[in-house]
């Protein structure tokens, strides 16, 4: 057959998919990071796995997505199930939120290391706590949380500040005196 026939266009074109073997190499090679992303956002261990394992036959029922874009939708397959599994809607809340800036609450709530503590964030409320995974720890864009959400982006702007502002309140994020002064010896 001649080059650039149909056949080999689509044969070549198949190559560029993720095949039902990449998404298991995936969910094998990165058990634990996506189920701590499944568990941060169900606080469940059994709904965690449930979301995992739908997640893993969501991306091997035929959809097809580049390889490039595997690992992001896998983590997206998992963030949908976990919305699915547990509807997380915005609180409407009639008191103001603090203007404080993005950055500056998000470089105040880091604990040591510039890791988040899990069981500060596993004390969100549900919409909080998705908005905060998706959107500070998975760098969503606030547009992707509003539309995988079913809300607004000032839903999802307002909700990120208040998760922010509760993190960076919590008694889990103050570090030790340890942690502060690590060469000082007791």
């Amino acid at each position: 057959m001649p080059k650039g026939t149909p056949i080999q266009a689509r044969e070549h074109e198949g190559d560029r998919y993720a095949s039902h073997e990449d998404f298991h190499t995936i969910f094998h090679e990165e058990l634990k990071e996506l189920y701590r992303l499944s568990f941060l956002l169900t606080r469940d261990p059994a709904k965690a796995e449930q979301c995992l394992v739908s997640g893993l036959q969501d991306c091997v029922a035929g959809n097809h997505v580049f390889r490039e874009w595997a690992h992001s939708w896998a983590k997206r397959t998992i963030v949908q199930n976990a919305i699915r599994e547990l509807k997380p809607r915005p609180s409407r809340s009639n008191s103001p939120l603090s203007g404080a800036i993005f950055s500056e609450i998000d470089q105040h709530s880091r604990g040591p290391g510039g890791h988040f503590e899990i069981d500060a964030v596993l004390g969100l409320g549900d919409f909080d706590r998705f908005v905060f995974v998706m959107s500070v720890l998975e760098h969503h864009s606030e547009q992707d949380c509003a539309l995988l959400l079913g809300c607004s982006a000032r839903d999802i702007r307002e909700s990120r500040t208040r998760a922010l502002k509760q993190l960076a309140d919590s008694p889990q994020m103050e570090p030790s005196e340890d942690q502060l002064f690590p060469q000082k010896k007791k």
